[in-house]
This record gives C-alpha cells, sequence and structure tokens, in this order.
C-alpha cells in the first residue's frame, strides 16, 4: 500500500532511527552473547518508507547499530528521522549532521507528536500517525527539496484504521540483527492511566488490523533472507479490544501449524488479562511464551491514585500464577516515587519480588511525559523539574535523595545472583513447563542455529567459568536440563546476563534510574 499522492521527480530518501540509552528492558548487555546488534526494529519509520513512492530510492540506518556516514547524508535528497523523548538528544544530532551537509529534515514519531515545541531545528514535523498530513508531506517534498523558510507542521487530526497501513519495510533491515522481531495488531488503549500518554497520542478506541492482514505481515517477515526466532507485538495493550483478539488469535494458531511454529511471540497487555481464559488457551495455542504487563506497584491504594484499579481486578499474585499456567513468563513494570510512596514502600516491593517470583521487573523512577494527566498535575502544582543531573523530571514528595536510594537497594536485592536464578528456577517448574510443545524444525535456520550456538559458547565462558555468579547460574542450569528444558534455558541464561551486569552498572552510576531520564548518559557503546 503506497501513497496516492501524485509524484513527479525522484526523491532520494535517508531513513534514520537515533541510538537510545540502555534500559532493563532492552537487553543491551545480552546482544554480545547472541550476536545482536539492536533490540527491535523501529515499526513506525519502516511503515513510512514502505508508504513514499515506489520509484523513490529508501535507505534505512537504525544508529543503534551503527552511525549515518558523511556520505549517507550526501547520498540523501531528505532526511527522515522519529524517536521517543528517551531519544531528544540524538534526535538533534542527526538533524544537525544532516544540515552541515544541506539536506531538508523531516522529524516523524512519538516524541515530536507529543511535544512539538521541543524540536524547533527540524525543516518539517510530521505530527500524528499516517494519514493526509504524510500525503501533503511528500507533495511537498516532491515539489521541493530546499529548506523552506520556517519550519512547517503537518497534522492528521483523523487517525486512520490500521487496516490502511502497509507492511513495515522489514526488506530494509537484517532482521536477525535484532534481539526480537515486532509486530502490531492494535493501536491505542481505552484506560487512563495517569503516567500514560498512549490515550492522547493512538486515542482509547483501539483500532486494528484485519487478522488476514496480520498473516499477510506474517508471510512477508518469513520471506525475508533472515527473520527473528521471537516476534514481539508492540500493541499499546493486546487486549485493549478483547473481542477482537479472540477472532484474530485462531488464525495467528493455524498460521503456526502450517509453517511448523517458526517463531514465538510475546506482547504487553494489562493484568486483567489473566480473566480471560479464552484468549490465554489460545495465546498458549500460538505459543506466546512471555507477556510484559504494567505491574507499576503491588500497593492498592497507589494504583487508585494512578488509575490504574484494573490491575486490582483480582488478587495480583493469583493472577501472576494464572498466567504461568498458561506458560506465559510474566515480566513487569515497576515505578519507584509516586506520591503515595511511603518509608514501608521498599519493603512492600521486596516482598512482592519474592512472593511473585517474576524474574525480570524493570524497576524506573517514575517520570512525566507531556500530554499526560500526571504532566498536567504536576505542571499546575509546579512540580516539574528540568535539570539535566536528575533522574527525573519529578519533584517527587519524598525526599529526591531517598527515592533514588530506594531505587538503588531495590534492584540490588532484585538482580543478586541468588535471588535472580532461584526466580527463573521457580519459573523452569511453575511456567516453562506449561508450555505447547511444538516441532522445531521451523526454528533450526541458519541464523537461529548460528545465533544459538553463538549464545551457548558465550554463556558457557561468560558465565559458566568467569563470572562471579557461577554457581547459580550452573544450579539452575542443572535443573532446566533434567527437566529438558534446554531452549528455556538459554533464554533464561541471555536475561539473567543482561540483568545481574545492567543492575551492577547502574550501582555503579553508569545508568539512568528512568528510561526517560534526561540525566545524560552515553547512548550506544559499538564496541559491546
Amino acid at each position: 500500500m503506497r501513497t496516492p499522492a501524485a509524484t513527479a521527480n525522484l526523491r532520494r530518501v535517508l531513513c534514520i532511527f537515533p541510538a537510545y540509552a540502555p534500559a532493563f528492558g532492552t537487553f543491551s548487555h545480552a546482544f554480545r552473547l547472541v550476536g545482536a546488534k539492536a533490540f527491535m526494529p523501529p515499526q513506525g519509520i519502516l511503515l513510512i518508507a514502505n508508504y513514499l513512492p515506489e520509484h523513490w530510492p529508501v535507505r534505512f540506518i537504525d544508529e543503534n547499530m551503527q552511525r549515518a556516514q558523511r556520505s549517507d547524508f550526501e547520498w540523501a535528497d531528505v532526511v527522515f528521522v522519529t524517536g521517543m523523548h528517551i531519544q531528544a538528544a540524538e534526535i538533534h544530532d542527526v538533524c544537525r549532521r544532516a544540515k552541515e551537509c544541506g539536506k531538508v529534515t523531516v522529524l516523524g514519531g512519538p516524541s515530536v507528536s507529543a511535544a512539538p515545541e521541543k524540536y524547533p531545528d527540524y525543516d518539517y514535523l510530521h505530527i500524528g500517525e499516517l494519514g493526509d498530513a504524510t500525503d501533503h508531506l511528500i507533495e511537498r517534498i516532491d515539489a521541493t527539496i530546499a529548506a523552506p523558510p520556517g519550519q512547517i507542521r503537518y497534522s492528521s487530526p483523523k487517525r486512520l484504521p490500521l487496516s490502511d497501513f502497509p507492511f513495515p519495510a522489514y526488506n530494509l533491515v537484517a532482521l536477525d540483527k535484532y534481539l526480537l522481531g515486532t509486530l502490531q495488531f492494535s493501536s491505542g488503549c481505552p484506560y487512563l492511566c495517569e503516567f500514560c500518554d498512549i490515550p492522547n497520542l493512538y486515542g482509547r478506541q483501539p483500532r486494528m488490523k484485519t487478522p488476514q492482514q496480520l498473516i499477510g505481515e506474517l508471510d512477508f517477515i518469513l520471506s525475508q533472507k533472515t527473520r527473528p526466532a521471537s516476534l514481539y507485538f508492540v500493541d499499546d495493550n493486546f487486549i485493549g479490544n478483547r473481542k477482537a483478539t479472540r477472532e484474530m488469535l485462531p488464525h495467528l494458531i493455524a498460521w503456526q501449524k502450517q509453517h511448523g511454529y517458526p517463531v514465538s511471540f510475546a506482547c504487553e497487555a494489562t493484568l486483567n488479562i489473566a480473566k480471560q481464559p479464552e484468549i490465554l488457551a489460545m495465546m498458549r495455542e500460538a505459543r506466546f511464551d512471555a507477556v510484559f504487563i504494567g505491574i507499576e506497584t503491588p500497593e492498592l491504594d497507589a494504583l487508585k491514585a494512578m488509575r490504574k484499579e484494573h490491575n486490582a481486578a483480582l488478587p495480583m499474585l493469583e493472577a501472576i500464577r494464572t498466567l504461568n499456567s498458561y506458560g506465559l513468563e510474566v515480566a513487569s513494570g515497576i515505578i519507584l516515587g509516586l506520591d503515595s510512596d511511603t518509608v514501608e514502600t521498599e519493603s512492600h516491593l521486596t516482598d512482592f519480588v519474592n512472593r511473585s517470583q517474576i524474574p525480570m521487573l524493570t524497576m524506573n523512577l517514575l517520570q512525566a511525559l507531556p500530554k499526560t494527566a500526571l504532566w498536567d498535575r504536576l505542571a499546575r502544582d509546579g512540580r516539574l523539574v528540568e535539570d539535566g543531573d536528575r533522574e527525573s523530571n519529578v519533584r517527587f514528595l519524598r525526599p529526591y535523595d531517598d527515592v533514588v536510594a530506594t531505587w538503588r537497594r531495590c534492584i540490588e536485592y532484585a538482580y543478586d545472583p541468588e535471588r535472580l536464578y532461584a526466580r527463573f528456577s521457580h519459573q523452569i517448574e511453575a511456567t516453562y513447563a506449561n508450555r505447547l510443545v511444538t516441532p522445531g524444525g521451523a526454528r533450526m535456520t541458519r541464523s537461529n542455529l548460528k545465533r544459538g550456538a553463538t549464545l551457548l559458547a558465550n554463556l558457557l565462558i561468560r558465565v559458566g567459568l568467569l563470572a562471579d555468579y557461577r554457581r547459580p547460574f550452573w544450579r539452575m542450569a542443572w535443573k532446566a536440563v533434567k527437566r529438558g528444558q534446554i531452549e528455556a534455558l538459554f533464554g533464561v541464561g541471555f536475561i539473567a546476563y543482561h540483568l545481574i551486569e545492567f543492575s551492577r552498572e547502574a550501582l555503579r552510576g553508569g545508568q539512568n534510574a528512568s528510561f526517560y531520564s534526561a540525566r545524560a548518559r552515553n547512548t550506544l557503546d559499538m564496541s559491546a
């Protein structure tokens, strides 16, 4: 599906995805174990790349893998950039380099859509999703590649159905260089969590692709020279429209059976997915292995304060056990620095770590994002802080140093190797044993075998021989081997390695306490 805009000229388009800072949830330390170069391909800009006129040459560079060179900018007529708030410094840097080469610049994506005032340096801003604005932008670029005298903003007030979207241009990337592949079925979320910008950016009424469109996208991924072993649904909430999810999953199951289960899936959902046994049963049959849940806090009063009462729709630990029973390993988002935090919050959180047995918890300090109810409330109260030396832009009710110290103690506790591997050992019986057993032939691709061999060698050397936490690793590994959970063991190996190494680096002051923190850090280490 291409733009209907009529174009008369040839324009060379350089699409750049800037580097972003490492985080608990991006597995940056694990890349070296499997030979990956980046976390996930950016769907948005790849979608735009496939929407551009077919006769326009397009080049894509992910600066999480390699930095765009001057020759790349000189090749292009126009430079397209996208990114999140965390990438703001790199977004500006790409613009600077492009303008040094005399190129016109275009910025789209979630950060500029939420806060266009932060990007006065770009020639064109594309605010919102694909739509009429995209066609008007294409017509403008076709007419001229000279920089406009002043910034021009394009915005589509009406959101298009996802069924009108093209496939992302997976053909422009080496999918096997990413840790995970991406897939999208829906956009938007019906809930109004105070800290979340999704409803304002993408709407409360989820828009869906058709099952046939999703299957076509999977076939397109499968047709590439290489493919990832696992695909992550980047939906804001996988069950934002439960009826549509129930209707889509049988198509996903049929596709997996037809192709011999070539990939596994993961997604993000709200905790009340545990109340949907029909959906969970189909997810298991479709080979979903993991689900990210924004639990945020185990304190019920805090959930109510942030408008996330749906997390309390059933007992939290019971919900987690339910998900585990369908073979779904839970990863959890946790926020510290909430207005409701007290001196007891730390003990409540460490108790939750022990009782939930969730191995991976992405613990971040509260950060206020533009276009959220939290931002508006804190702005009214004069509690937004712009300070590059702070880990958060929120003026906490508790002393800042106390909040940061609590975060440090919590990650030190959660990612102590003995405790972490003990939680993974629990998953071997409580979760991995409940997964659907599928034929492995379709996954035995050359790239997967190479990645597996690389991972095995690195685990044996870096962890099994050299790490100071090799003893708990081997205890967990032996348990997995005895129960035949070899594939799960590989996954545990690289996730645990990242969590331990990242938390240690954070405790040394080398990483931020929030994924969205403005505090300066090195965004990319090409030597890793």
